[in-house]
C-alpha cells in the first residue's frame, strides 16, 4: 500500500522527544529498506501560488494562508504493508517530534470495482 506522507512544520509545538536520528539518516534507512519511494523538501509557502478556475477565468493568488502557521515542508511516498507500518515509519521521522506528519493512503481504484 502506498501512502503520501506530508511533513509539516508547527511553529507552536515544542519537541517532547529528543531527535534520535537526522532526517538524512531517516531517508537513508527507509530508502535502503524499500519503504520510501520518493520524497523531497518544498520551497516555502510564501513562494507558492494558489490556482482556481472561477466563472471561466483562472485566478492566481500568492501562497496559501494558514491560520495555524503550519506549513508543508516536504513529502515522502511510502510503500508499506499496511497502515500500522506506515504509522511506525512516520512516527520515527524527526519532524514528528517537533512538527507533524500526515499520512494519506493512495486511492485504490480496484477497491471501487
Amino acid at each position: 500500500m502506498q501512502y503520501l506522507m506530508l511533513v509539516c512544520t508547527d511553529p507552536t509545538a515544542e519537541p517532547d522527544a529528543p531527535e534520535v536520528q537526522s532526517i538524512e539518516d531517516w531517508v537513508e534507512e527507509n530508502d535502503r529498506l524499500g519503504r520510501r519511494k520518493y520524497g523531497d523538501r518544498l520551497r516555502p509557502a510564501g513562494e507558492a501560488r494558489v490556482v482556481r478556475v472561477r466563472q471561466g477565468g483562472t485566478l492566481v493568488t500568492d501562497g496559501p494562508f494558514a491560520e495555524l502557521g503550519e506549513q508543508i515542508a516536504g513529502f515522502d511516498i511510502l510503500d508499506c504493508k499496511d497502515l500500522d507500518e506506515a504509522i511506525e515509519v512516520a512516527g520515527r521521522h524527526p519532524m514528528a517530534a517537533g512538527g507533524l506528519v500526515e499520512l494519506r493512503q493512495f486511492w485504490q481504484w480496484e477497491d471501487e470495482a
